[in-house]
């Protein structure tokens, strides 16, 4: 375990400084069956029966963690003499930090002097609860039993984590750490501390953002070798910064888009919603990552499999149908009754029926119906979804099963999620229980799932996105592990201002590192017809130095004689100007590019902290409407394929409908050369080629801006 926090984690030694929060939390501490010593630290009175000392200077050393309970001027002193005394954590629980404005930012700057060495958690934080120990530095209710092994939840809001201790959707929680204003422990430190543990079954993170990029990639890395699931709820998306905000990157893009890209580069399931967050990391703590995202719907109503169906879509899942033979086998199973289709509606008149059920299932799964760890052909599975693979016919299964509620009986909806159990581990294929409703799963079926090796989540919209989730977290480990220290590319800080290269600028620097421009050149107007002679038809002419020339009205496209160039040169010049920097009023003629089949953005951009980031879409003048983008963090490696896959354009670019594919390895050089010259010169805040021109044979970047740091 990292140093710092291991005395935390797994106090031996208790102390409480304070009043009421102090006793609040001694009396958590004995309910939660704390068995190691705890003192009280009071000068007026005794804490709850506690061995109380005047003053922390009394208290006996090696104390392994403190409560600190008092008002916030209170508190700064508090923990100056708990760090003389060699205590190991301080949680402090008061209020009025750097939360409240100038005045507590100084107090908080005051407080973390004041620990020296010591870890300080917190202030303004509800603390930590250890299920391992029965340690509960926690002033407050909380639903947590002791166990031995189980998640982490580490939250930045104290009452979300409380409310995540009350949870009843079956998760195992063996810690929560409210983090509260990251004083000192930051949920990148808390993150370390907790993957290390052998104890530890799984992460789910309540962030605001972070406050150490490089230690909260090292603790994902770690996770990722302990096959460890991490789950994140993200709030407070942010709005890019002023600097910035010239660019069409900008206005798409946030910097919460340089989260999502590093959750997803660290194989960090990002959710959306506190109860999406519990069903996810239960689902795959249960399951755990699976070996593809095929999977079965199973219920006894149409209009259940029709929802199913319906909000799978746009989900990273497949539903495939049962190919004709292992179709024939499941209508067999239903005395060819029913309509074979996945999601499957087996209809209501097995119900209750665990034979028929079984065998229902098991012709669903490919699984012998009473044997454990056989198929119905014999050994491996040679039934697929789609015919004949020799692998499971689904990576995973889902039963829709709402329970009666609490007073009516119970008894014919058992056999159901017996025989899915049955199936399911017979067919070796990971089984989810979900319900229509979160209400109508209640805690007995919660429970009784897991005995039968399933995972239970509230509703189908979170049982999707957890499978969901394990694919995901599937292809994760499957891919190459690259060195954790070479994962992210530190974002850049402007700390003196940035200055804007505007298009005939910029171009020759993306020249000079390799991209293709197109040939052009920067003249007074009534020299454009005789350059577009020069340079060859047909030509745009374009204003200097504006950053969204088209809503300037100063760009001119597709003009193919010296007239037409001239007229629109003169126009542009009079209407758009020219920059003082160019000293003239200049126009750029350049060569059009032809045969285009797609117009994409393309950026790399600075997102303090997370790291720089890349962006690709839909580029051109409708770039804003289509708002059609995927983002990276740098380096982008072997993802920027799947990134532009991942686009609604995609199949424009693959050549839709019979038309010529764009150069699709022209534009993925094109992403790597942008990357080297990010990478080479440190003063590049942002760079952006909108439009990349792709047509069947290259990429060509017709336009670009960039930000500079200032000397």
């Amino acid at each position: 375990m990292t140093g710092r926090l291991d005395r935390l984690l797994r106090p031996r030694s208790l102390a409480f400084v304070g009043g009421v929060a102090a006793e609040r939390s001694i009396d958590a501490c004995r309910a939660f069956g704390f068995a190691g010593e705890m003192w009280g630290v009071n000068p007026r009175r005794t804490l709850s029966d506690l061995p109380t000392v005047a003053s922390v200077a009394e208290l006996p050393e090696g104390i392994d963690a403190a409560f600190v309970g008092v008002d916030h001027d209170a508190t700064i002193d508090t923990v100056r003499q708990l760090s003389e005394a060699g205590v190991g954590v301080a949680v402090c629980h008061a209020s009025g930090f750097a939360e409240v404005g100038a005045a507590g930012k100084v107090r908080q700057v005051e407080l973390v002097e004041a620990a020296g060495a010591m870890a300080v958690l917190g202030p303004n934080c509800n603390g930590l609860l250890s299920a391992p120990t029965g340690a509960a530095l926690w002033p407050d209710a909380h639903g947590l039993v002791r166990r031995p092994r189980g998640v982490a939840l580490l939250s930045q809001s104290g009452n979300i984590a409380m409310n995540l201790t009350m949870s009843r959707r079956g998760l195992d929680v063996a810690w929560v750490i409210s983090l509260g204003n990251q004083a000192d422990v930051g949920i990148s430190e808390a993150f370390e501390a907790v993957v290390v543990d052998e104890a530890t079954t799984g992460v789910g993170l309540c962030m605001e953002g972070l406050n150490d990029v490089e230690r909260f990639v090292e603790a994902a890395a770690v996770a990722r070798r302990r096959r460890l699931p991490v789950v994140a709820v993200k709030v407070g998306a942010s709005p890019s910064s002023g600097a910035i905000a010239v660019t069409h990157t900008a206005s798409l893009v946030g910097d919460d888009a340089a989260y999502e890209a590093l959750f997803r580069k660290m194989g960090i399931h990002r959710v959306h919603a506190i109860d999406e967050l519990v069903d996810t990391l239960a689902t795959l703590s249960a399951i755990g990552p699976l070996r593809g995202n095929r999977m079965v719907s199973l219920s006894c109503s149409g209009g259940e499999a029709a929802l199913v169906a319906d909000r799978s879509q746009g989900r990273n899942l497949s539903v495939p149908q049962f190919a004709p033979d292992h179709a024939a086998r499941v209508a067999s199973a239903l005395d060819g009754r029913v309509a074979i289709t996945n999601p499957l509606d087996y209809h209501t008149y097995i119900w209750g029926d665990l034979d028929r059920l079984s065998r229902c299932f098991a012709s669903v799964l490919g699984a012998d119906a009473t044997t454990p760890g056989t198929t119905a052909h014999g050994g491996t599975h040679t039934d697929t979804a789609g015919g004949g693979s020799g692998e499971a016919p689904f990576d995973a299964a889902m039963l829709v099963l709402d329970f009666p509620a609490e007073g009516l009986d119970r008894s014919r909806w058992w056999p159901t999620m017996q025989a899915f159990a049955t199936a399911c581990a017979n067919g070796d294929t990971p089984g989810v229980v979900a319900a229509s409703l979160a209400e109508n799963l209640p805690d007995e079926a919660r429970s009784q799932a897991a005995e039968w090796g399933l995972a239970a989540c509230g509703d189908i919209d979170n049982a999707l996105s957890a499978l969901e989730a394990a694919a995901a977290w599937g292809r994760h480990l499957d891919d190459t592990e690259p060195e954790a220290g070479l994962l992210v590319v530190q974002a850049r800080e402007a700390p003196l201002g940035t200055s804007v290269l505007p298009e005939h600028e910029a171009k020759p620097r993306l020249a000079a590192a390799g991209i293709e421009v197109p040939m052009g050149r920067l003249v007074e107007p009534q020299q454009a017809a005789a350059a577009a002679d020069e340079i060859g038809y047909p030509v745009a002419v374009k204003a200097v130095g504006a950053a969204h020339k088209s809503d300037a009205g100063g760009v001119a496209v597709g003009l193919t004689d010296a007239d037409s160039v001239a007229a629109a040169a003169g126009r542009i010049a009079a209407s758009v100007g020219a920059p003082a920097a160019v000293g003239v009023r200049a126009v750029m003629v350049e060569l059009c590019i032809t045969d285009v089949v797609a117009e994409l953005l393309v950026s790399v951009r600075s997102s303090p902290p997370v790291g720089m980031v890349l962006t690709v879409g839909a580029g051109g003048t409708l770039t804003e409407v289509l708002d059609d983008t995927a983002s990276l963090l740098l380096p982008a490696g072997g993802d920027t394929l799947e990134a532009l896959r991942d686009l609604r354009l995609w199949p424009v670019l693959a050549g839709y409908r019979g038309r010529p594919a764009g150069a699709v390895d022209a534009v993925v050089n094109t992403v790597k050369l942008l990357e080297t010259l990010v990478r080479d010169d440190d003063r590049i805040i942002e760079v952006e080629v909108n439009p990349l021109l792709v047509t069947p044979h290259t990429a060509v970047a017709a336009d670009a801006l960039m930000v500079l740091a200032n000397d």
